[in-house]
């Protein structure tokens, strides 16, 4: 292969009914190039490396910054944002596959709304109605604003739950993100105040039970979240939350 040009190699699928089939496309090298910029490339022209003129590939992304999660695909065997893999940095040929823990919509996109769908499950937000009015809110020691803030970056983007073994098709388990930010709520003096109603929605099918301390979330995450710090003391809030629940009734 000529050192101009870049070997891209994209699994593909019409529909999550229909086979998934391999395209190979070599495009110009530019050393900047990340793999949104390459598909963008193909876009322009969707002919494979053999000479094949076909469809334009399907892909989800936004922000091109590493902040929407939006772009998440499974590069060269890692999942990882396709917006911060950048051509010099990849081996080739690149291999870029859909994640395989989400409903695929087409190609490269998948649905991923089951992870908003457990945010919901879990009141994964703080109540501020009607508070407005009551003045300053509560400070928050700058130490427990500097570790929560590290949970504030997760973009939802699936790559936790693309790498967990939990995650499967025998499990409902929400996965780390999900457990991440109910840990992140929990660190707000509002938030505290609801934080068995989140607690609640871990303890039930899907919960925080049903992880299996693999610990892959970590290796993944692109913005270094500390999850398994989360998973750890949330367990520990769930355990007490039993117990008060035990002895309340």
């Amino acid at each position: 292969m000529p050192e101009s040009t870049i070997v891209l190699r994209v699994k593909r699928r019409e529909s999550s009914q229909t086979d998934a089939y391999w395209e190979e496309f070599e495009i110009p090298y530019r050393e900047q190039h990340n793999v949104i910029s390459m598909l963008m490339e193909i876009r322009r022209n969707p002919v494979t490396r053999d000479g094949k003129v076909t469809t334009p590939v399907v892909w989800e992304s936004n922000c091109l910054e590493e902040v929407c999660g939006a772009c998440t695909m499974v590069i060269n065997g890692r999942v990882r944002q396709a917006c911060t893999a950048l051509a010099n940095n990849l081996k080739q040929p690149i291999t870029v596959e859909p994640m395989t823990k989400f409903p695929l919509i087409r190609d490269l996109w998948v649905d991923r709304s089951s992870m908003f769908e457990s945010l919901k499950k879990v009141h994964s937000w703080i109540a501020i109605d009607g508070t407005y009015d009551l003045g300053p809110g509560p400070k928050l020691a700058p130490e427990v604003q500097e570790f929560a803030y590290l949970f504030s970056r997760c973009m939802t983007c699936g790559c936790c739950l693309e790498a967990c073994p939990q995650v499967n098709p025998h499990s409902k388990f929400m996965g780390a993100a999900v457990i991440g930010q109910v840990y992140l709520m929990g660190q707000h003096p509002t938030g505290a105040m609801h934080q068995d109603e989140r607690l609640e929605g871990l303890m039930g099918e899907g919960g925080i039970a049903d992880c299996g301390n693999a610990q892959n979330c970590v290796e993944v995450c692109p913005k270094e979240i500390p999850l398994t710090t989360a998973i750890g003391n949330v367990g520990r809030q769930v355990s007490g939350k039993w117990l008060r629940d035990l002895f309340t009734k």
